[in-house]
């Protein structure tokens, strides 16, 4: 009787499991066109009624009554003019507006959403967003696969344009900011979720949040200008990456890499990264990246990294930069060594490198050819290079490497007479920073980055 019991357990739960399963793939719909398989993980969008949004946009003609009778695969050249949102796009389309065609969802959801792939969003200005982090209000959602998002402006939104399993599609030459919010709760304006082999081109993410990849792979960021957000760029999880010929100014940092590896960050200039979280470029965790031929100027920290590399056997390459005028040119903290230093330029910054309050790290990293304004040796056989190695040691540096807060009083008659009597007679042997067997003696000629 007991084994009848059990047998009845067993084939009242096989029941059960088969009625969840059958369920559950009754509500999964089939992607749409053009977008692959993919994973439903958004929140559901709520309905907003007309009288719900902002008067402005009370008889507007919605732009969906057009995307609603265009064929798969056509072209839609709508007549200038502001037309209501929202817009849901399920089909392969192309929308041209020339410049002259305006799309407002009158302060409540999202202004545009894709899910459909081969399709191409032209010429047209989205704006009037919610502002409910919940629901991720945009100006543009896109939710497929080989699409193309160009000349578009995005402004009044609270996240920009919000791309999720996306790949192989063009973001290039649009216009976006967030709303006017405290800089915390802005949108991100322009964010990659599980996205790969992006090309993100020439765009301006200007009074945003940051621009985000998360998860996201091979993409590349070239010619953007990023101005007054918080992370010009954040990667994290997001592997193999291209950054090159963009320009970062006023932002809190400027890139930042967060467990990913590889990538290349080359021919930008970031500048202004200040504050007290300011930083041109920081790694955390990361592994194999090659940072080279970039401006990195006027920031607080221009490169700051903990424990980077870290995968084992791997490095971190830079090399052929400048660092001018920085609070910091270089702080790496919890030190694991394998960074290599090369022909990089060293000017006018307050500290040179610094070990984050930790000394005789000085063997673990390795630096070549690099160019200090503070060297102090000759070039007898002028070869351009200093007869001497460069070492830089911590003297009176220790005491603001300890405690941060005394680099206020750096520059101080105090301070610099402290630091002379120190070099002058140091009471203990001064902690070795880095050692350059052979430093630059003439600052390399380069053509700045225009």
């Amino acid at each position: 009787m007991a084994a009848l019991n059990h047998l009845a357990r067993l084939s009242l739960a096989a029941a059960l499991l088969l009625v969840f399963t059958h369920s559950i793939s009754e509500t999964q719909s089939e992607p749409p066109a053009g977008m692959g398989a993919r994973a439903d993980v958004d929140r559901p969008k709520p309905t907003f009624m007309l009288h719900e949004r902002d008067k402005r946009v009370h008889g507007l003609k919605p732009f969906q009554d057009l995307v609603d009778k265009a064929a798969p695969g056509s072209v839609i050249k709508p007549p200038p003019g502001t037309y209501a949102g929202p817009v849901i796009i399920n089909k392969p389309l192309t929308i041209e507006g020339g410049g002259q065609v305006t799309i407002d969802a009158g302060d409540r959801g999202t202004v545009m959403m894709i899910n459909a792939g081969n399709t191409t969003i032209r010429g047209v200005r989205l704006t009037g967003s919610g502002d409910s982090h919940d629901t991720d209000d945009s100006c543009l959602d896109v939710r497929g696969n080989d699409n193309v998002i160009e000349n578009v402006v995005a402004d009044n939104c609270l996240f920009g344009i919000d791309l999720k399993q996306v790949n192989r599609s063009t973001i290039k030459n649009n216009r976006i900011s967030s709303k006017d919010r405290e800089l915390g709760v802005r949108g991100d304006g322009l964010r990659l979720w599980y996205s790969s082999d992006n090309l993100v081109e020439g765009n301006q993410v200007i009074d945003s949040r940051d621009m985000v990849a998360w998860y996201s792979h091979r993409n590349t960021y070239r010619d953007n200008i990023g101005k007054r957000s918080r992370y010009s760029i954040h990667f994290m999880f997001a592997n193999d990456n291209v950054v090159e010929g963009n320009k970062f100014y006023d932002n809190a940092v400027g890139i930042y890499f967060m467990y990913t590896e590889g990538g290349v960050v080359r021919n930008n200039v970031i500048s202004h990264a200040t504050g007290a979280a300011g930083m041109g470029i920081g790694f955390k965790e990361a592994s194999g990246t090659v940072i080279e031929n970039n401006e990195i100027i006027y920031c607080a920290i221009g490169i700051g990294s903990d424990l980077s590399p870290f995968q084992p056997d791997s490095t971190i390459e830079i090399r052929h930069n400048r660092f001018a005028f920085n609070g910091i040119g270089i702080q790496f903290n919890s030190e694991t060594g394998g960074n290599r230093l090369i022909d990089n330029v060293f000017e006018g910054n307050l500290t040179q490198v610094t070990y984050g309050g930790r000394g005789n790290e000085g063997g673990k990293n390795f630096w070549e050819g690099n160019f200090w304004d503070d060297y102090q040796g000759f070039d007898r056989n002028g070869d351009g290079y200093g007869d001497n190695p460069h070492e830089l040691l911590s003297y009176a540096d220790q005491i603001w490497m300890e405690l941060p807060i005394a680099r206020f009083f750096r520059s101080s008659p105090v301070m610099e007479l402290l630091d002379f009597l120190e070099r002058l007679a140091p009471f203990s042997t001064p902690d070795l920073i880095l050692r350059d067997e052979k430093p630059r003696f003439v600052k390399p000629t380069k053509v700045a980055i225009s």
